[in-house]
């Protein structure tokens, strides 16, 4: 039995490159970085970067052109290919190894994961106190959707002593 798997998780070094094949399938390049951190043998902390070529294909390839950008965290799930050609100017045989991807998902934001959801959230906290005296202010924080009742918690402050665990 052969197996051939790969499974990176870095961040791009560029922007994906975005073509299409005679046929008219979509095809996205771009780079990915990962690092190794380890201690020597005399403890002192060494790190090493690989860089990796990856090539996705179809609606993937689409989509990862137009959300992914340089510095992007990225996981990619593929097989490794080593393809070669004749280079037209030197007449050399040129080989590129890279990932041809099955599957990218995408990482964490840069700029955090709360980025969407403040406005919500400030509205749907606002009424927690159980005191709703304007019930539309989370409406007008969600863009004049109808917001659930906030749950109404009690008003007793919480002893320490009473908790069973």
């Amino acid at each position: 039995m052969y197996f051939n798997k790969a499974i990176i998780i870095g961040n791009l070094t560029r922007d994906p490159e975005m073509r299409a094949l005679p046929s008219g399938i979509q095809v996205a390049s771009f780079s990915v970085a990962t690092n190794r951190v380890w201690k020597d043998k005399n403890g002192a902390k060494q790190e090493s970067v690989d860089y990796h070529n990856v090539v996705v294909f179809g609606r993937q390839a689409e989509i990862a052109a137009q959300y992914l950008k340089k510095g992007a965290s990225v996981l990619v799930e593929g097989r490794m290919q080593t393809r070669s050609w004749d280079d037209k100017g030197s007449g050399e045989k040129k080989y590129r190894t890279e990932i041809v991807a099955d599957r990218v998902q995408f990482g964490p934001r840069q700029g955090g994961a709360s980025s969407g959801a403040s406005p919500a959230g400030a509205g749907a906290s606002a009424p927690a106190a159980g005191k709703s005296e304007k019930p539309d202010k989370g409406a007008k924080a969600t863009g004049g959707k109808d917001v659930p009742e906030a749950i109404e918690y009690p008003e007793e402050e919480i002893n320490a002593e009473d908790i069973p665990f």
